[in-house]
């Protein structure tokens, strides 16, 4: 017989039910949805907050101006998983990209582009194992860097940087 113990102001389960709650890995993320999407569309690219911020900083690092450059995001074979993420920032989209654009008036520590809307360009290849994901930035102790949060996924290396599906 198994004892549970249980907190103040809380009931005990229903008889069969499980005791685990599934996670949320979007807990504690604050995301932002492209203009003209919907919240968490299965078609949309998101991001976090904190990616937005570490967006603008780096675009300003490297000198891209938001109203004309964007940050790349793709897809190519290779890595453990057998498909790697690519990031990178390109002047402007190329004709078939899909453009998603964030961040317009949200205001950010250290903004150094006034709270200016970021853009994201994705290509129709990547698109296609890409969309309904969440672009993360996580910065603590032992890790620093872009999290891919990607429902697509059906496995990844330990690393994070590939996929497959």
């Amino acid at each position: 017989m198994s004892t549970t113990l249980l907190q103040p102001g809380t009931s005990a389960p229903k008889p069969g039910a499980s005791l685990e709650q599934p996670q949320n890995p979007f807990a504690g993320m604050t995301l932002l949805t492209a203009e003209g999407q919907q919240p968490r569309a299965k078609n949309a690219v998101e991001i976090t907050k904190n990616a937005l911020k570490r967006i603008r900083i780096a675009m300003a690092k490297e000198g891209i101006s938001p109203e004309d450059g964007g940050l790349r995001l793709g897809i190519t074979g290779g890595g453990c998983s057998g498909l790697s993420y690519n990031i990178r920032f390109d002047t402007q989209p190329r004709e078939r990209d899909k453009v998603f654009v964030f961040g317009a008036g949200v205001e950010t520590p250290n903004d150094p582009s006034g709270a200016k809307a970021v853009r994201i360009f994705v290509d129709p290849k990547s698109y296609l194992y890409l969309a309904g994901m969440v672009l993360d930035f996580e910065e603590t102790l032992m890790r620093q860097g872009f999290n891919f949060i990607n429902p697509n996924s059906s496995k990844s290396c330990g690393c994070g940087s590939s996929f497959s599906v």
